[in-house]
């Protein structure tokens, strides 16, 4: 089969998997557009410029892919087609008009749903039971070309955002692999996206963390699971300082009839952890911290810290 001219724009864990597969298939890759890593971000993932310096490949870090001088740059190159890995930027009409076989993404849901960013997060917050990677064209709004494939993935009970991620991270270099071969002959299909059914969401900030105790108890745990570690982590408060959340269950044994406001302390239990009353059930919590201190599981926390039942969380 003829090689293409491939021009990649990656980051990410999926970013670097979906490299990796094009690298296997030995691939003509003609850049490795990339981002330089933000210092203010905790970088937990695989580096793709690393991965392409070692591969001896061409790597850009510009800060937007869409100015005149890039955009030359790229015509320069000639690519026959843009494959889009977790970039994090909008590519435009005049980047993706350049390679004869036009622009292609992977986002992390089963488009339509969950367009937009942070997907994995939101889906847990949401409590969905499934979710999985789209292999799609691009145009200029985000997240709503022709569907080429999919790959579902389901999503535990247990599952943070990290082992989906982690699942999502497994799923797209497998669906990109599966893919590819149509991709590169430009016989790919292309499926209509059924934009009623669309669904977005925007970035989430740190303070977005931040529980409400009038929710129910599942909501406020899949708020935990979705932004615990490496997410800067869900909080409330106690005794005017910030404490982490981050880990907990939902508590099927104890009555769900609460003694005092959301937020209450119910219970403390050796071995278990601190139950919370909320605005419909008992949250188990079983790892906290507070802000600036070491992470303990939740029953030693209470007894380092002195916390007492009737106690309650929360500003």
């Amino acid at each position: 089969m003829n090689r293409v001219r491939v021009a990649v724009f990656a980051y990410h864990d999926i970013g670097y998997e979906c490299l990796k597969v094009l690298i296997d298939e030995d691939e003509e890759i003609v850049a490795v557009v990339t981002h330089e890593d933000d210092p203010n971000e905790e970088i937990w993932f695989q580096s793709v410029a690393e991965f392409a310096r070692m591969h001896h490949l061409p790597v850009y870090t510009p800060s937007s892919p869409n100015t005149p001088a890039f955009i030359d740059l790229m015509r320069g190159l000639a690519p026959d087609l843009i494959l889009s890995f977790y970039y994090r930027r909008l590519l435009s009409k005049e980047l993706l008009a350049i390679p004869r076989l036009g622009g292609i993404n992977l986002h992390g849901s089963l488009l339509p749903k969950y367009r937009g960013r942070c997907p994995v997060n939101w889906v847990l917050i949401n409590g969905e039971t499934e979710t999985g990677v789209t292999l799609h064209y691009m145009i200029e709004k985000a997240d709503a070309g022709d569907i080429i494939a999919q790959r579902p993935v389901s999503i535990e009970m247990e599952d943070t955002a990290l082992s989906l991620f982690h699942k999502l991270t497994d799923a797209a270099a497998q669906l990109f692999k599966d893919t590819y071969p149509v991709i590169k002959t430009g016989t790919a299909p292309r499926i209509p996206q059924d934009s009623r059914l669309a669904t977005t969401f925007g970035g989430r900030r740190p303070d977005d963390g931040r529980v409400t105790w009038e929710k129910s108890a599942l909501a406020i745990y899949n708020l935990i699971r979705a932004v615990t570690r490496p997410y800067p982590g869900a909080f409330t408060f106690y005794r005017g300082s910030k404490l982490y959340l981050w880990a907990a269950s939902v508590n099927r044994q104890a009555s769900s009839v609460n003694s005092g406001l959301p937020g209450t302390i119910q219970q403390i239990q050796l071995g278990e952890g601190v139950f919370v009353g909320t605005g419909s059930g008992n949250l188990l919590l079983t790892r906290l911290q507070l802000e600036g201190e070491e992470e303990l599981p939740a029953d030693l926390f209470a007894q380092h810290y002195g916390l007492q039942a009737g106690e309650r969380l929360g500003e």
